[in-house]
C-alpha cells in the first residue's frame, strides 16, 4: 500500500511510457489514432503532474504541436501543386529557376484536397511525437533522472545538471530582481521599455548562472564524479571495450538497414547484440573507477512497472498495426496497413486493435501515485494570526 502514497514516480518509468507512445505515433498517420495518443498523454499529464517549474512546460509542447501542423499544411499549399486529386483551390503558380542540374521550384498552383490531408496527417504525426516527449518532460523530475545516469557518464551528468537548472533559476531570478528593484523605488514604467531591458537582463543572467555554477561546485565538493585509482591496463581495457562495442553497433546497424543484402541480417543482429554487450561492459568497467555516493536510491515498485509496461504495450500495438507480428515466416497477427496509413481519398478506418492500443496508455494515470505537492500557506490561518502579530 505504501507504493500508492503521494510520491514522485521514477523518472525512467515516465520516459519509457512516453517513448512507447511516441513509437506508436511514428508508425501511423491515422488522425483518429494520433488524437487518441495525444489525448492519452494530455489526460495523464493533467492527472499526475506536480507543481514544479518543469511541470508547467506541457502547454508549450501543445502550442508547438499546433504550430507544426499549421506550418506543414501551409507548406503543402505553397509547394504541393503537383499532388493529384480533387482541386479545392486554384491559385496562380510561378516557378523559381535554379541552376542545373536542380529543377525549378513551383510555388502555389492548384491545391488538392489530398495534398491538404497529407500535410495535415504528417503534421499531426510529428505533433503527436512532440506532445509525448513533452509529457515526459512535464512528469519526470529531471534532477532525479540524472541520478539514474551510469557512473561512467558523470561528466555528462554534471553538464546536464547545470543546463537543466538554468531555466528554473532564470524564472526565480526574474521574480527576485523585480522585487529588489521595487524595494529600491525603481521606475516601474521603464520595465516595458527598451532602455529598462538592461536593468533586468544583466542581473537576471548573472544571478541564474551564479546559482547554477554554485550547484555544480557543490556537487564537485561533495565528490560527485570523482575518479578512483585505476591502472593503465584498466584504462586500456575500458577503452578497448568501448571501441569494440561502437564498431559492433555500427556494423550491425548497417547490416540491418542495408537493402542490397550484401550482409546477412542474422550476422547484423549478432554484431549489434555483441556491440551492445561490449559497450555495456565498457560502461561497467569505467563506472568502477568512479566513486559516487548515493544517499537515497530510487526504487522501482509496482506502479513504475505498470507505467513502463503500459507504454511498451502501446508501442507493441502500434508495431502490430503497421507491420504485424511475424514468427517463423508466418504472421501471427496480420498488419493493418489500411488502418495505420489510411487512403487520403476516403474516411480513415478504425479497428478494435487501433482503439485499444492507445487507450492502454491511460493505465499509467491510474497506477501512478499522486505527486508530492509543495506545502502552501493557508490563507485562513494567516488571517487568524494577524491580530496576534499586531499585538
Amino acid at each position: 500500500m505504501s507504493a500508492r502514497l503521494p510520491r514522485d514516480l521514477h523518472p525512467v518509468a515516465w520516459w519509457l511510457w512516453a517513448i512507447g507512445l511516441a513509437v506508436a505515433a511514428s508508425l501511423t498517420t491515422n488522425p483518429y489514432l494520433l488524437l487518441l495518443l495525444v489525448g492519452t498523454a494530455t489526460l495523464t499529464v493533467l492527472a499526475r503532474r506536480g507543481d514544479q517549474p518543469w511541470s508547467r512546460s506541457f502547454r508549450l509542447y501543445l502550442w508547438l504541436g499546433l504550430v507544426v501542423v499549421v506550418v506543414r499544411v501551409v507548406f503543402r499549399v505553397l509547394v504541393g501543386s503537383g499532388y493529384p486529386g480533387t482541386v479545392v483551390l486554384d491559385l496562380p503558380s510561378f516557378s523559381l529557376p535554379l541552376p542545373e542540374p536542380v529543377l525549378a521550384i513551383t510555388f502555389l498552383g492548384p491545391v488538392t484536397l489530398e495534398s491538404l490531408l497529407g500535410g495535415l496527417y504528417d503534421g499531426m504525426r510529428l505533433a503527436a511525437i512532440l506532445v509525448c516527449v513533452g509529457a515526459a518532460n512535464a512528469l519526470a523530475n529531471p534532477k532525479r533522472l540524472l541520478r539514474s545516469v551510469p557512473p561512467a557518464l558523470y561528466e555528462i551528468g554534471t553538464a546536464l545538471v547545470v543546463a537543466v537548472s538554468v531555466l528554473p533559476q532564470l524564472a526565480d531570478s526574474v521574480r527576485r530582481v523585480r522585487a529588489a528593484q521595487a524595494l529600491r523605488a525603481g521606475d516601474p514604467g521603464s520595465r516595458g521599455r527598451v532602455r529598462g531591458l538592461r536593468r533586468i537582463v544583466v542581473p537576471v543572467l548573472e544571478d541564474a548562472f551564479e546559482r547554477s555554477l554554485a550547484l555544480a561546485a557543490g556537487m564537485d565538493t561533495r565528490g560527485y564524479g570523482r575518479a578512483g585509482s585505476a591502472t593503465p591496463g584498466q584504462r586500456r581495457t575500458t577503452g578497448a571495450l568501448m571501441l569494440a562495442g561502437l564498431l559492433g553497433v555500427c556494423v550491425g546497424t548497417y547490416a540491418l538497414l542495408d537493402q542490397t543484402g550484401a550482409v546477412s541480417r542474422d550476422i547484423g543482429r549478432g554484431f549489434l547484440l555483441g556491440g551492445l554487450l561490449l559497450a555495456a561492459g565498457g560502461l561497467v568497467s569505467a563506472g568502477r573507477r568512479v566513486e559516487r555516493t548515493r544517499y537515497r536510491a530510487d526504487r522501482w515498485r509496482w506502479p513504475e512497472l505498470v507505467v513502463a509496461v503500459s507504454g511498451a504495450t502501446v508501442a507493441v500495438a502500434g508495431v502490430a498495426l503497421a507491420r504485424g507480428i511475424e514468427m517463423d515466416g508466418r504472421f501471427l497477427l496480420a498488419p493493418q496497413v489500411a488502418v495505420a496509413y489510411p487512403d487520403l481519398s476516403a474516411v480513415p478506418p478504425v479497428t478494435l486493435l487501433a482503439l485499444v492500443g492507445p487507450l492502454v496508455g491511460l493505465l499509467a494515470a491510474l497506477a501512478a501515485p499522486p505527486p508530492v505537492l509543495a506545502a502552501r500557506p493557508d490563507p485562513v490561518a494567516l488571517r487568524r494570526r494577524e491580530p496576534a502579530v499586531a499585538a
